[in-house]
């Protein structure tokens, strides 16, 4: 089982749940629909790494978000995710009226910072940012999400349990894109204007 860290310790999740289509910005930038109910995806284990990797044939975007650890069916961690996608791949499935799993859930897809402990009365009050190579590429924070971090938890345990150290990815801003071999990637999560989690990549 692949693991990821909080507070210096390994656990192991079952599983990833994404959050798809959550901020109005990164829908129009994709030419998609406002959902009229919340988008939900899964990553397997196997999906999770601590690298960030390039795609073998058609580049892979990067799409960062805030990022949840859940214990007893409650947020109790955030780190910085990055959720990568085959875009190409996935609008061929899109067109298709196909799942999207080949193009999300593949090993490797669902690249993690460390997470960092916080209270559940903080939530509301996470940002986040992502750099790369020194240009800022996306921010984004709670307020602007369409579906809220414990909204999202409500709906989720309402069809598939969250069981302790699962993972819930809460949507991306606008700003993402392609990349290549060598790009040094930096994320950020704030409360308020605390840096609480910082973390570099380099793509390989």
């Amino acid at each position: 089982m692949k693991t990821v860290v909080i507070d210096g310790i390994r656990v192991a999740p079952s599983k990833v749940v994404c959050i798809g289509r959550n901020y109005v910005e990164h829908i129009k930038e994709l030419n998609n629909e406002v959902p009229t109910s919340m988008v939900l995806f899964m990553k397997p284990n196997a999906a999770l790494s601590s690298e960030l990797i390039t795609g073998a044939q058609t580049p892979l975007h990067y799409e960062g978000e805030i990022s949840f650890l859940i214990k007893q069916g409650k947020i109790c961690a955030v780190a910085f995710g990055l959720d990568l996608t085959n875009r190409e791949l996935q609008s061929e499935l899109k067109a298709k009226g196909l799942p999207w799993e080949r193009a999300k859930a593949f090993n490797g897809a669902a690249v993690m910072s460390p997470f960092v402990s916080i209270d559940e009365s903080d939530v509301n009050k996470l940002s986040m940012q992502l750099c790369i190579n020194g240009v800022l590429v996306q921010e984004g924070n709670i307020d602007l999400m369409i579906h809220k971090p414990l909204s999202v938890i409500t709906e989720i345990n309402s069809f598939s349990t969250l069981i302790d150290n699962d993972i819930v990815m809460s949507g991306t801003p606008k700003g993402v894109g392609s990349y290549v071999k060598g790009d040094l990637f930096i994320g950020k999560i704030f409360i308020a204007d605390r840096e609480i989690v910082s973390q570099e990549w380099i793509a390989k």
